[in-house]
């Protein structure tokens, strides 16, 4: 089925987020990806809490503050990499089959855009690194409306922009919980589930569920 738009979270979807850790495992020691999986899950929190707070800070800072908080649960891994740690993620690797499946989906006259809690700073720069930036046509930062996903006022800047019906629009994301709240707003949602991981908010389910974007 094709859709006027092809809109994609960024981390997790397009971009690995624990590529930073990765990058310095021998440094980081036998905690790295529990550290690594600690670090984004308080990102997501600290996300979710500022906007039920009704009150906004920006992503890197969330990122930054979740990070400290990983140096904090580890203490076996070595702070000196905190600086090295922050510079990676400004240049996450993509997934191996992104570039291919975008240039795929704008050959067919889609637009293509990113709709991420990521400041536009960090979105641009990782965009850049992955060579996506003549592929992607907008990016949707989160900085615009001031509240973090799963808001519906993220969501509307997509449709507003493009003044397109919410079922035109597909949207990819690796976060079940990202595509529980754009079903919820009317999105043609594709789950993008890397991790084999079980299904919930069952009454928000997506069109389709796909291990990776190579089938999409």
């Amino acid at each position: 089925m094709s859709h006027a738009a092809y809109v994609f979270d960024a981390y997790g979807t397009l971009f690995d987020v624990h590529a930073a850790v990765r990058k310095h495992a021998g440094a980081m020691g036998p905690d790295g990806q529990a550290f690594s999986d600690l670090w984004r899950a308080k990102q997501l929190e600290y996300s979710w809490i500022r906007t039920l707070m009704g009150t906004h800070t920006d992503f890197w800072t969330l990122t930054e503050q979740s990070l400290d908080y990983a140096f904090a649960r580890f203490p076996s891994a070595d702070r000196k990499l905190r600086a090295a740690l922050l510079d990676a993620y400004w240049h996450l690797d993509c997934y191996p089959e992104v570039p291919a499946v975008l240039k795929n989906l704008k050959h067919r006259g889609a637009r293509i855009a990113i709709l991420s809690n990521g400041t536009p700073q960090m979105l641009q720069s990782a965009v850049k690194k992955a060579g996506l930036d003549l592929i992607i046509d907008d990016i949707f930062s989160v900085e615009t409306v001031r509240a973090f996903k799963t808001s519906p006022a993220v969501y509307d800047m997509v449709t507003t922009t493009y003044r397109l019906y919410p079922n035109a629009v597909s949207f990819q994301s690796s976060n079940r919980w990202d595509v529980a709240g754009a079903t919820k707003f009317g999105f043609r949602t594709v789950w993008i589930n890397r991790g084999d991981m079980p299904d919930e908010y069952a009454d928000f389910g997506p069109a389709l569920i796909l291990p990776s974007l190579e089938s999409l």
